[in-house]
């Protein structure tokens, strides 16, 4: 990777992490970015790395480690939640009460507590992961019943491209949900994430109240 190319993507990610309001965290969402790109951003400011591929992630991991925080924010099938326990910090695409019962299981044997999200398809679009706005509270008293997992809050994702104020109503009742289950006061939980928006929508998710934001293009640029 030549010194100009790192040399974008920390300029990238200083101007993003200046512009991004305080309270706001950013997860450089590094899909089928090899280590070297990650390092470029993490030397620049990035506290927290996201990865869609726990294959992806493993290989990345290994040459970082803990320097960062390591967030999945990719679609994890039941049969990856082992090895996404030994990588990830916090899991935020939990969409099923099996995929919590999995994850708790997991955990349990590495006597590991686990934060995670609850990803919303706040869009009800059939094709897309997540579980629709009015099952979530069900899912979230789900979650608080397994000793290994620590509810944090919600993740929607908004779409991928097009007019950002398309996504802004979809925002904007996630973040009434999010409301709404901080008001439960669900024993055991700790709901302060609200993560919302990507590349093209991140500054439309922030004013609807996100206080975390995934970007990958703005900081490594297109992928191929």
């Amino acid at each position: 990777m030549s010194k100009n190319n790192l040399d974008y993507i920390k300029e990238n990610v200083r101007q993003l992490l200046q512009e991004l309001p305080p309270g706001v965290e950013l997860v450089a969402a590094a899909k089928q970015q090899p280590p070297d790109k990650i390092m470029a951003a993490i030397e620049a400011g990035v506290k927290i790395i996201g990865e869609n591929y726990i294959q992806e992630a493993a290989a990345a991991f290994e040459v970082i480690g803990h320097q960062v925080s390591w967030s999945f924010i990719g679609h994890l099938q039941k049969n990856k939640a082992k090895k996404a326990i030994e990588i990830f910090d916090i899991i935020e695409t939990v969409d099923s009460r099996e995929l919590s019962q999995e994850l708790n299981k997991r955990c349990s044997a590495l006597n590991k507590l686990i934060p995670v999200l609850i990803e919303v398809n706040s869009g009800r679009e059939p094709q897309k992961f997540g579980v629709w706005p009015e099952k979530v509270e069900g899912l979230a008293r789900e979650i608080i019943g397994h000793p290994h997992l620590r509810l944090y809050g919600l993740m929607t994702m908004g779409p991928f491209e097009g007019n950002p104020e398309e996504a802004r109503p979809y925002f904007r009742e996630t973040k009434q949900l999010y409301d709404y289950l901080k008001s439960l006061n669900l024993p055991g939980a700790e709901i302060k994430i609200l993560s919302m928006g990507m590349t093209n929508s991140y500054r439309v998710a922030i004013e609807e109240g996100a206080n975390r934001v995934r970007i990958g293009t703005k900081i490594f640029g297109p992928r191929d």
